[in-house]
């Protein structure tokens, strides 16, 4: 399978049209500084938010923790905001009866298969925090109702017993209280708008939402929070994540590729908008519960019936196989290649690969 080359001249930064039902893809950084950044500036309701309103979390005694001032979080029953975030806050409030004081979104990222070059999908995880002052952590995901928890935030030693699901977000929220952030603990809810099914990498952009969310609620008014610090402190508490992946979430632009390097410069943005030039990327994704060798296997043949019905080029979204490849491909051949692709599987009875549109995004944000 070949990948497109870092050069990938193909470029201006419009985002290629999603199919009906997919979403728009995250904005560029809240704290960039580039002409014509959405959310360049904080936005007043953020100093809304954190003026001091106390009130029992959770109705414990004893443990008052600041809430949102609704003129600048009421998310959940905003009617023009996007429903993933309108459900994450309500979410929020429904485990833990607080309403967020941000809410953070942060794209799944792809690797483009040339070395230390990464992007951005317009697909987002998203995540609510209000912070706390009784040393209490409460985490929940609507992607495991029955398995939130009520934790304490502990600096050091072994880490309380936590369902499988919650074990990472609680490192996260420890290495932030470490640094400073939320020592008085977090209520958080996390959620994702894609599963592990598609076969993008999901743990990145749910360390990166919770990070920033964390971060900004113990942040003083008016301020955003440090990206690249917490990249740090996310590479040192998750050593076992992808540094590159991080990047792409932190710092994507719209309409770009993230070439990552050493030295004086990092990092630099190339060109990798595939609907400037007539073209989409497509994330092909197979289904069903088989083995790594029949799942290779399964996407080979994909990715061969795809190249004769038109597709240009096609690679592993992570560093390894998976489930599923990045197909890039004449928009005027997606659906001979959709159909091409499900006639092949259907003829030998087996599932259909999922279809996933992938517009090229920018970097986390925190949703107003």
């Amino acid at each position: 399978m070949t990948a497109p080359e870092a050069s990938g001249a193909r470029a201006t930064a419009t985002a290629p049209p999603e199919a009906a039902g997919s979403r728009t893809a995250p904005g560029a950084p809240a704290d960039a500084t580039r002409p014509g950044t959405a959310g360049a500036t904080a936005p007043a309701g953020g100093d809304l938010a954190r003026r001091a309103i106390t009130a029992p979390a959770g109705g414990r005694p004893g443990a008052a923790a600041p809430t949102a001032d609704p003129a600048g979080g009421d998310l959940a029953r905003r009617a023009t905001a996007d429903p993933l975030f309108r459900l994450v806050a309500y979410a929020l409030e429904a485990a833990h009866g607080r309403a967020p004081v941000a809410v953070w979104s942060a794209p799944y990222a792809f690797h483009l298969g040339s070395p230390g070059l990464v992007a951005a999908a317009g697909w987002p995880t998203a995540a609510a925090a209000a912070p706390r002052t009784d040393g209490l952590v409460r985490l929940s995901s609507l992607g495991h109702p029955a398995d939130s928890c009520d934790l304490p935030l502990t600096l050091s030693g072994p880490p309380p017993a936590a369902p499988a699901w919650a074990v990472r977000p609680y490192a996260v929220l420890r290495a932030l209280a470490r640094a400073g952030f939320g020592r008085g603990g977090t209520d958080l809810h996390v959620q994702g708008s894609l599963t592990a099914a598609a076969g993008l990498a999901t743990a990145e952009p749910a360390d990166c939402a919770v990070a920033l969310a964390v971060a900004d609620v113990h942040t003083e008014p008016g301020e955003r929070p440090d990206r690249a610090h917490l990249a740090r402190l996310l590479a040192a508490a998750l050593p076992d994540g992808d540094g590159a992946l991080r990047r792409a979430v932190l710092f994507a632009r719209p309409g770009e590729a993230l070439l990552l390097g050493a030295g004086p410069r990092p990092q630099r943005y190339v060109p990798f908008d595939p609907a400037a030039s007539g073209a989409r990327l497509v994330l092909v994704a197979v289904r069903g519960d088989h083995g790594s060798a029949d799942r290779a296997a399964e996407l080979a043949r994909a990715v061969a019936c795809a190249r004769r019905a038109g597709a240009l080029s096609a690679w592993p979204p992570g560093p390894e196989p998976g489930r599923s490849v990045l197909v890039l491909l004449p928009e005027a051949r997606l659906t001979a290649v959709r159909a091409a692709v499900a006639e092949e599987f259907r003829h030998r009875g087996r599932p259909v690969p999922r279809f996933l549109n992938i517009g090229v995004a920018g970097a986390a944000r925190r949703e107003e």
